[in-house]
Protein backbone atom coordinates (compact mmCIF):
# COMPACT_ATOMS: atom_id res chain seq x y z
CA UNK A 1 0.00 0.00 0.00
CA UNK A 2 2.94 2.48 1.08
CA UNK A 3 4.41 1.55 -2.62
CA UNK A 4 0.96 2.60 -4.58
CA UNK A 5 1.35 5.98 -1.85
CA UNK A 6 4.47 6.91 -3.82
CA UNK A 7 3.65 6.34 -7.24
CA UNK A 8 0.81 8.24 -6.16
CA UNK A 9 3.24 11.22 -4.88
CA UNK A 10 5.21 10.81 -8.19
CA UNK A 11 1.88 11.41 -10.47
CA UNK A 12 1.30 14.54 -8.30
CA UNK A 13 4.33 16.03 -8.61
CA UNK A 14 4.36 15.08 -12.55
CA UNK A 15 1.27 16.36 -12.72
CA UNK A 16 1.83 19.99 -10.75
CA UNK A 17 5.23 20.09 -12.96
CA UNK A 18 2.80 19.68 -16.19
CA UNK A 19 0.14 22.62 -15.17
CA UNK A 20 3.42 24.85 -14.47
CA UNK A 21 4.62 23.79 -17.65
CA UNK A 22 1.87 24.50 -19.71
CA UNK A 23 0.54 27.76 -17.48
CA UNK A 24 4.15 29.35 -17.77
CA UNK A 25 5.09 28.44 -21.37
CA UNK A 26 8.36 26.91 -19.66
CA UNK A 27 11.49 25.40 -22.02
CA UNK A 28 11.06 22.45 -19.72
CA UNK A 29 8.39 19.77 -20.34
CA UNK A 30 6.08 19.29 -17.35
CA UNK A 31 8.06 15.89 -15.89
CA UNK A 32 11.30 17.85 -15.32
CA UNK A 33 9.66 20.21 -13.70
CA UNK A 34 8.02 17.71 -11.42
CA UNK A 35 11.47 16.00 -10.20
CA UNK A 36 12.90 19.67 -9.47
CA UNK A 37 9.56 19.69 -7.47
CA UNK A 38 10.03 16.60 -5.93
CA UNK A 39 13.80 16.96 -5.10
CA UNK A 40 12.67 19.00 -1.83
CA UNK A 41 9.64 17.24 -0.94
CA UNK A 42 12.22 14.45 -0.81
CA UNK A 43 13.14 15.71 2.85
CA UNK A 44 9.89 15.42 3.94
CA UNK A 45 9.27 12.15 5.68
CA UNK A 46 5.96 11.12 4.94
CA UNK A 47 6.62 11.99 1.10
CA UNK A 48 10.27 10.42 0.99
CA UNK A 49 9.20 6.28 2.50
CA UNK A 50 7.06 5.88 0.24
CA UNK A 51 8.43 7.33 -3.07
CA UNK A 52 11.69 5.39 -1.64
CA UNK A 53 9.20 2.45 -1.47
CA UNK A 54 7.68 2.89 -4.98
CA UNK A 55 11.26 3.58 -6.59
CA UNK A 56 12.50 0.85 -5.65
CA UNK A 57 9.96 -1.29 -6.63
CA UNK A 58 10.31 0.67 -10.46
CA UNK A 59 14.11 0.09 -10.39
CA UNK A 60 13.42 -3.96 -9.85
CA UNK A 61 11.31 -3.99 -12.56
CA UNK A 62 13.18 -1.80 -14.71
CA UNK A 63 13.86 -4.35 -17.83
CA UNK A 64 10.03 -4.65 -18.61
CA UNK A 65 10.21 -0.49 -19.26
CA UNK A 66 12.27 -1.62 -22.17
CA UNK A 67 9.94 -4.39 -23.56
CA UNK A 68 7.63 -1.16 -25.74
CA UNK A 69 11.24 0.23 -26.87
CA UNK A 70 12.08 -3.30 -28.43
CA UNK A 71 8.56 -3.59 -29.72
CA UNK A 72 8.76 -0.06 -31.56
CA UNK A 73 12.18 -1.11 -33.04
CA UNK A 74 11.04 -4.12 -34.39
CA UNK A 75 7.87 -2.16 -36.05
CA UNK A 76 10.20 -0.28 -37.74
CA UNK A 77 12.97 -2.29 -39.13
CA UNK A 78 12.95 -0.44 -42.69
CA UNK A 79 13.68 3.07 -41.48
CA UNK A 80 15.99 1.44 -39.01
CA UNK A 81 18.18 0.49 -42.14
CA UNK A 82 17.57 3.23 -44.02
CA UNK A 83 18.88 5.83 -41.46
CA UNK A 84 20.59 3.16 -38.64
CA UNK A 85 23.76 4.41 -39.81
CA UNK A 86 22.93 7.99 -39.75
CA UNK A 87 21.61 7.53 -36.31
CA UNK A 88 24.89 5.22 -34.76
CA UNK A 89 26.96 8.30 -35.70
CA UNK A 90 24.67 11.05 -34.38
CA UNK A 91 24.32 8.69 -30.92
CA UNK A 92 28.41 8.11 -30.98
CA UNK A 93 28.80 11.73 -31.63
CA UNK A 94 27.34 12.90 -29.11
CA UNK A 95 27.82 10.66 -26.40
CA UNK A 96 31.97 11.77 -27.04
CA UNK A 97 31.02 15.37 -27.06
CA UNK A 98 28.91 14.87 -23.48
CA UNK A 99 31.72 13.22 -22.36
CA UNK A 100 34.04 15.98 -23.49
CA UNK A 101 32.15 18.29 -21.68
CA UNK A 102 31.82 16.64 -18.45
CA UNK A 103 35.75 16.69 -18.63
CA UNK A 104 35.82 20.17 -19.49
CA UNK A 105 33.51 20.71 -16.36
CA UNK A 106 35.52 18.71 -14.00
CA UNK A 107 38.39 19.94 -14.99
CA UNK A 108 37.59 23.74 -14.65
CA UNK A 109 39.54 25.50 -12.05
CA UNK A 110 37.74 26.41 -8.84
CA UNK A 111 38.42 29.10 -6.98
CA UNK A 112 40.58 28.39 -3.19
CA UNK A 113 38.11 28.10 -0.48
CA UNK A 114 40.40 31.38 0.98
CA UNK A 115 39.83 33.57 -2.49
CA UNK A 116 37.21 35.57 -2.42
CA UNK A 117 37.33 37.88 -5.68
CA UNK A 118 34.17 39.68 -5.62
Amino acid sequence: MNGLRGLAWLLVFQSIGEVLSRAFSLPLPGPVVGLVLLLPGLRIGFIREPVSECASFLLAHLSLLFIPVGVGVMTHLALLAQYGGRMLLVIVLSTWIGLAVTVAVMWWPRPEAGDNKT
